[in-house]
């Protein structure tokens, strides 16, 4: 029985590898940074809109409504786009093969996985992405915040923590002059400059090329 409020469960959006057979992270696509922001990009006008209410979805290539989402989705939907690799699925296998390395037991009270939400927290993703060692070194703290990410490249997948710590995730869609980035905030899939989340601090960069 799960003991946290399931219409707040996505937290205001608030993820040792995987299973063998499930693990094709050495199969390299080609131009996989490249693919994943044009997959990202493409949802700017079809995700219109921002909910994070709990929702019962299928399994595996489970989804909302295009139409509308939160910042995890844009990560989710580019990666069945570009790559054709779905996130609730290996996010849900590795959190069966390793639970306790996931956050949902300290931050929501859970005692197993969900594939209806793990895969759409910020915090699972970050987990699943070290897991996949995808995670790239952040710089020393520097006097501005939120542009403090070192040789963004297109594809990359940067996450803050927002007022409140609120966690967020985006994808960068240009880079490594000029960094761009496509997220959704509150009112659907928009680009921005990375200087633009210069209030917020960075919490993760990962380059995860499969």
């Amino acid at each position: 029985m799960l003991t946290l409020n399931r219409r707040t469960a996505l937290g205001f959006c608030a993820a040792a590898p995987l299973l063998a057979r499930a693990d094709l992270s050495h199969a390299l696509i080609p131009d996989a940074g490249r693919k994943l922001a044009a997959a990202a990009r493409a949802q700017i006008g079809v995700t219109v809109t921002y909910d994070a209410s709990y929702r019962s979805i299928g399994y595996p290539n489970g989804d909302v409504l295009r139409t509308s989402g939160v910042c995890s989705d844009v990560l989710i939907r580019a990666a069945r786009d570009a790559w054709d690799i779905d996130l609730q699925q290996r996010v849900h296998e590795d959190m069966k093969a390793a639970f306790d390395a996931y956050p949902s037991r300290r931050e929501w009270g859970l005692t197993s996985p969900d594939a209806n939400i793990d895969h759409r927290r910020v915090l699972n993703l970050e987990a699943f992405l070290a897991r996949q060692k995808a995670r790239l070194p952040l710089p020393a703290p520097r006097l501005l915040g939120g542009d403090a990410f070192d040789a963004v490249a297109p594809g990359d997948i940067l996450t803050w923590r927002l007022a409140g710590g609120r966690p967020h995730l985006g994808i960068a869609v240009s880079g490594p002059e000029q960094v761009r980035v496509a997220h959704n905030v509150g009112d659907g899939v928009r680009e921005e400059p990375l200087w633009r989340f210069k209030l917020h601090k960075p919490a993760g960069h990962y380059r995860w090329r499969v």
